[in-house]
């Protein structure tokens, strides 16, 4: 604090004990002239004596209790319900000391006095105080009116609304303007909160975004329903403003509910239904103190698998990856957050058998999640040998060497397009569901698959792809109008890994139940209003008609799988389609062989492996 500000508080303060003077000079006086009807020549001379003789003595024991109390300390311009209580108190101990300093000294007052005298100095005082607040507020919203940049509306009247709005119509700096309320409760329309109207509820979103000429909707409603965030985030979209939301309850129950908190909207806060939960500490158990396998672990998933395992202290990490970029990646991001984690991390393809069973016996992993894969349906249409050398041999290699070495749970990396596929990619996942399947019957290794739709945010997936198409200006390509995916999030999606690698006996499938399927057509228009954008007029979106091998919608299980419960309410268990291993081990092997010759027949002999697979060929 330098010298100009020490000196500006000192004036500060001897202009309010000045003033607090005063105050108990007229205080005292009201409380002789109220008793005698304002007359002054009613007043008994005793009493005027008695007043003016401890005047003296009332004020500095008055502005003793006032320093005591720290009225002269205080922010008044952020002064509130304790600086009032403080107030109150003070003014309450000055009348009361001067009941006891008269009364030893044989001052006559009449009783009456006193009240009068508490009464008066409470008010004067609280006036120097609070006047200067309210006339500082009446300033700084008439700034507020000419400098915001943000006309605001918040919905949700609430604990976590009330404190966003409190604090946005009191900071200039924010140049936020509250300008109404929305809340769905009837009973709070029409009332009022720091003088701005709760004018509604959802449904009159829009009609108050133009009376109001809202350019901002913040929603501050952390406890409801992702369901029900979802369909007042469709509403809020439509009228073109930006919107901010409060990321969750934990925040308003930390008390960490301000403006800095908020965030933009997500996609993933689109998809209108509760995040998967599960049981961290039977994770922890399971994963705690054993070496661990992650191939593929360079990847969007594995690269979180790698994350959630690091946190869960195994005895020793292996990464395996075949792109030397991902893989140092996610290295050196673990050696910064878990310096104490033994981590290996190895450049190898699951394609090379020496090269996976080398491994296999010096790491001796208990427990592999295999990721590793090509998934980029276009691409594995015009390549197909390479899809089943890579997704089909290299979990086949793999999964040999895991029961070689020992490993006591094997946790595949399946997707919904294994079901019905339309698609190489989706037909030589489903191929490795059935290696699976054959590998857990003939080992004593247990070996799962776990099967989810389209994951938010990952490699290749749609979101990154019309994130950058928005970047450029447009326009957004969507190959069908009436196209559905089921989505999740990739911390979803790991955790999902994660539970079927505890809950897991062997030979199970475990899929995600994802809510509703999104309309990719749907997605694309929230992320463009997301980004500030009209769909189909700042941005375009065309449609470029169906990929090869891609269908209209994802089905999660066969007509053949069953729906069995799990302890978790959202993952469930596909029961196992039988088949004839013997004949799949050999048609494995011709598969093989058609494989490596890359012979232009290697779709139809996967057909004779899936039933299922449908070749669709689309321009």
């Amino acid at each position: 604090m330098n010298n100009r500000t020490s000196f500006q508080l000192l004036i500060k303060k001897i202009a309010l004990i000045s003033y607090d003077v005063m105050a108990v000079f007229l205080a005292s006086a009201l409380g002789l002239l109220a008793r005698f009807d304002f007359r002054i020549n009613n007043i008994e001379a005793s009493y005027l004596n008695s007043v003016k003789e401890y005047f003296l003595i009332n004020v500095l024991v008055t502005i003793l209790i006032f320093i005591i109390m720290r009225l002269y300390n205080s922010l008044w311009q952020y002064a509130s319900v304790n600086e009032l209580e403080n107030i109150i108190v003070a003014c309450m101990v000055s009348a009361v000391a001067q009941i006891g300093g008269m009364s030893l000294m044989s001052y006559r007052v009449p009783i009456s006095y006193h009240f009068v005298y508490y009464i008066c100095l409470t008010v004067l005082v609280l006036g120097s105080r609070f006047v200067y607040r309210f006339l500082r507020n009446l300033n700084s919203g008439r700034q507020k009116q000419k400098t915001a940049v943000h006309r605001v509306m918040v919905i949700g009247a609430g604990d976590a609304g009330s404190v966003l709005v409190r604090e946005m119509t009191s900071c200039t700096y924010l140049q936020k303007k509250v300008c109404c309320i929305i809340d769905d409760d009837p009973m709070k329309v029409g009332s009022y909160f720091r003088g701005i109207e709760i004018v509604g509820s959802r449904k009159d979103i829009p009609e108050m975004v133009r009376k109001f000429d809202i350019n901002e909707i913040i929603v501050a409603m952390p406890s409801i329903s992702a369901q029900e965030r979802r369909e007042i985030l469709q509403i809020c979209q439509a009228t073109g403003c930006e919107i901010k939301l409060l990321p969750g309850m934990y925040q308003l129950v930390n008390g960490e509910v301000n403006v800095s908190r908020l965030r933009n909207v997500e996609i993933e806060d689109l998809l209108g239904r509760e995040p998967i939960r599960v049981d961290l500490t039977s994770i922890m158990d399971y994963v705690n103190g054993r070496v661990i396998m992650v191939t593929g672990g360079g990847g969007s998933i594995g690269s979180e698998l790698c994350r959630q395992i690091a946190a869960h202290g195994p005895r020793r990490l292996v990464i395996v990856d075949i792109y030397e970029n991902n893989a140092y990646e996610i290295q050196q991001e673990l050696r910064r957050k878990h310096p104490e984690l033994d981590l290996v991390v190895l450049i190898a393809s699951v394609r090379n058998t020496h090269r996976m069973e080398t491994i296999f016996d010096r790491y001796r992993p208990e427990i592999v999640y295999h990721a590793a894969a090509h998934k980029h349906v276009p691409l594995m249409e015009d390549s197909p040998n390479e899809a089943i050398k890579n997704n089909v041999f290299g979990t086949y290699k793999t999964a040999k060497a895991a029961v070689k070495y020992g490993t006591k749970r094997f946790v595949l990396i399946s997707t919904d397009k294994a079901v019905n596929p339309t698609n190489i990619m989706g037909a030589s996942k489903r191929i490795c569901e059935m290696i699976i399947q054959m590998m857990n019957m003939r080992s004593d290794t247990e070996f799962v698959a776990v099967r989810f739709g389209n994951v938010l945010g990952s490699n290749g997936s749609v979101i990154p792809l019309f994130k950058k198409q928005i970047e450029e200006g447009g326009p957004v390509t969507v190959t069908h109008p009436d196209i559905i995916r089921y989505f999740m999030t990739i911390p979803e999606a790991v955790s999902l890994v994660l539970q079927a690698g505890v809950l897991a006996k062997g030979g199970e499938i475990f899929i995600l139940d994802m809510g509703e399927p999104v309309k990719i057509l749907d997605l694309a228009k929230n992320l463009i209003r997301l980004s500030g954008y009209r769909p189909f007029e700042d941005i375009d979106i065309q449609f470029t008609g169906l990929r090869p091998g891609e269908k209209l919608y994802e089905e999660l299980l066969m007509a053949e799988e069953g729906m069995k419960e799990t302890p978790n309410k959202l993952i469930h268990i596909g029961r196992p389609i039988e088949f004839d291993e013997e004949m799949f081990a050999r048609q494995l092997e011709e598969l093989m062989v058609v494989a490596n010759l890359d012979s232009d027949q290697i779709k139809d002999k996967v057909k004779e492996i899936v039933p299922t697979y449908v070749a669709r060929k689309n321009g």
